[in-house]
């Protein structure tokens, strides 16, 4: 009988929808009403199994396959990033303008396995008392697989592309062309955005690009610093952020000249860390679209889209840095910005996708800094 086995030998009894195969990972939940094509697809759940708390799964089944401007219309990435699907009740009748599939067939082309009839309350309570544990997918036997932590690995390295992308417009161009073509938009110029491809969500890309920029998708490793670009934004992505050794260390050689930095989840730890900072691992992290956060310093407080299972300590900041937004429900670090320079980071995803769009502003103060910069107005006459 299909099951969930949890590291402490807690075991869940259920159906098996999608492919029947065996998965382990890291068990995690989201408290998100809908949006579940977007978190499925979304890298920073890479080697995860996820818990969706919402108790109906599957009735608006799974949209088409179509792209625009040469990301996926409805999805985060090209491919599905959990390593499964925990859900109470799946419906396999489903109705929606745009769906093309079921959940179940989508995960079955997929090889991704899913298990519903499960008590998700009763493992979500678990899960809050006790902390995120490692668990498996099993269809018949429990030796089927052994116990497997993400954590362990360079999850980013899986995940993050392969090799240099320039979207601009509605060209793509891959390659050493690609670099080449972002070096020749300065004579035009069009504002260039260096994106580090943590993981990144696809909607990063849509916003960016819908602010009329030129942007160069680089590999997690890509030597950045060196290279001509008007701003610096470090995405998303999957895992132990202290896995990064090397964006760290590119990033420690950026934040010594003044070019702008935003930095989104992962981002947030990668510049905290380059800054200084030290990370922690949460009891069990923040999944989900009702993430409340306070702008500090500020009455402002917003409704964030989260998917986080590591923090930034703000007591490790340096001189130089400062807490810019804060977790409201346990004052956890929600972002950092830099006293003097033009450098800041969310924990949250202003990008949402799916989720709440309050924060989306964060994308045009960013670009904002960048004009500001290439105007030439030093650091400190900026916004007077």
């Amino acid at each position: 009988m299909p099951q969930l086995i949890l590291d402490d030998g807690t075991r869940f009894m259920g159906q098996s929808f999608g492919a029947q195969e065996a998965a382990a990972g890291e068990v995690v939940f989201n408290t998100a009403m809908t949006g579940y094509p977007e978190s499925l697809t979304d890298p920073s759940y890479k080697g995860q199994i996820l818990v969706l708390t919402y108790p109906l799964i599957g009735n608006y089944g799974v949209p088409g396959r179509a792209i625009k401007e040469h990301l996926s219309k409805y999805f985060e990435s090209d491919r599905v990033h959990i390593a499964g699907l925990v859900v109470a009740s799946y419906s396999a009748e489903y109705s929606h303008w745009n769906a093309l599939d079921s959940l179940s067939d989508w995960l079955k082309e997929l090889r991704v396995p899913g298990i519903c009839g499960i008590d998700t309350r009763a493992l979500t309570k678990l899960l809050r008392e006790r902390g995120t544990m490692l668990g498996k997918l099993v269809q018949h036997d429990p030796a089927e697989i052994e116990m497997y932590d993400p954590n362990t690995q360079n999850l980013v390295d899986q995940v993050s592309c392969k090799e240099p992308l320039v979207y601009s417009g509605t060209t793509i161009i891959s390659g050493a062309p690609a670099i080449q073509r972002f070096r020749d938009e300065s004579e035009s110029g069009n504002i260039r955005i260096m994106l580090v491809d943590c993981g990144v969500k696809n909607n990063i890309i849509r916003c960016l690009l819908g602010l009329g920029v030129t942007v160069i998708r680089v590999p997690w490793d890509y030597d950045f610093p060196g290279d001509d670009y008007d701003g610096l934004v470090i995405s998303n992505g999957p895992g132990n952020p202290q896995q990064c050794g090397a964006t760290i260390h590119h990033l420690k050689s950026a934040i010594q000249q003044d070019r702008p930095i935003f930095g989104i989840c992962l981002g947030n730890q990668l510049l905290s860390l380059a800054g200084g900072a030290n990370t922690y691992k949460l009891k069990y992290g923040h999944r989900g679209y009702n993430q409340p956060v306070l702008q500090v310093g500020t009455n402002r407080a917003y409704i964030t889209s989260q998917n986080h299972g590591f923090a930034v300590d703000d007591r490790t900041l340096g001189a130089h840095w400062e807490t810019l937004f804060v977790n409201l429900n346990d004052q956890t670090n929600e972002g950092i910005r830099h006293k003097t320079k033009p450098f800041f980071s969310t924990q949250f995803h202003p990008e949402a996708s799916g989720g709440p769009t309050d924060t989306r502003f964060l994308f045009n103060d960013f670009i904002d800094m960048v004009r500001t910069f290439k105007s030439g107005i030093p650091n400190d006459q900026q916004g007077k």
